[in-house]
């Protein structure tokens, strides 16, 4: 049986070092995962994580050593960087131990959450969802997929972003809230995960607007960088 049109492309990203792309399934996003971010966005403390998601498809791939052109999406006066470590799962499964969860990692990446603020504060005002403010066109810029095993110390890496280069952004791994493999454990319980799925697993403190002009740097030391210009 054919289809009624011709359907999209799949969306992939590369990966270091291979000439096969990492096939992407899902975007699973994790809410306010740095106690510091989480103070400056009005909460504290080890609160249970939480998960929005981003449609595949809103992926924007910088390649490595390039400058790429992010468009200022419509609608918003407030548009907010968030620099993220991301996950990316060669395995699924339902109620992941801890233990297990990294076995179920293929590679890293460096992440952008780009958010549309003034639209994400009034949807919270009004107890509606974010899908607006998280998942438009080219919010997920990431870097190429770098596999785990060639990424010598990750837990101690420094995570960092820039504007114009003005140092916004700074902090480390080990300060996630809920660490990677607790990450996983806590999505598998809700979903069931899938190889493909990215983990954007949350921003240090920083956050802040960017307008058309601006570049933004950031990366993940060990993992990759991304240099992106406000169109």
């Amino acid at each position: 049986m054919g289809f009624l049109f011709t359907p999209p492309s799949p969306v992939t990203v590369p990966v270091v070092g291979l000439s096969a792309s990492f096939p992407v399934h899902r975007i699973y996003c994790v809410g306010r995962n740095y106690v510091e971010h989480a103070q400056e966005m009005g909460h504290s403390g080890r609160e249970a994580p939480f998960f929005f998601l981003k449609p595949a498809d809103t992926l924007l791939v910088v390649p490595n050593d390039t400058d790429t052109l992010l468009p200022y999406p419509s609608a918003t006066q407030d548009l907010h960087h968030e620099v993220e470590l991301v996950v990316a799962l060669s395995e699924g499964g339902r109620d992941i131990s801890v233990d297990d969860a990294l076995k179920h990692v293929f590679g890293y990446a460096v992440g952008l959450d780009m958010t549309r603020r003034d639209l994400q504060g009034l949807a919270k005002k009004q107890g509606r969802p974010w899908c607006a403010a998280k998942g438009f066109e080219h919010s997920a810029p990431i870097s190429p997929i770098q596999p785990a095993s060639a990424i010598l110390e990750l837990e101690s890496a420094a995570i960092w972003l820039q504007v114009n280069g003005q140092q916004r952004q700074s902090g480390t791994i080990s300060q996630l809230i809920w660490n990677v493999a607790e990450t996983i454990s806590h999505l598998s319980r809700l979903w069931t995960l899938a190889p493909g799925d990215l983990i954007y697993t949350g921003t240090p403190a920083g956050v802040a607007a960017v307008q058309p002009g601006d570049q933004i740097d950031a990366g993940v030391d060990g993992v990759g960088s991304i240099r992106l210009t406000v169109a």
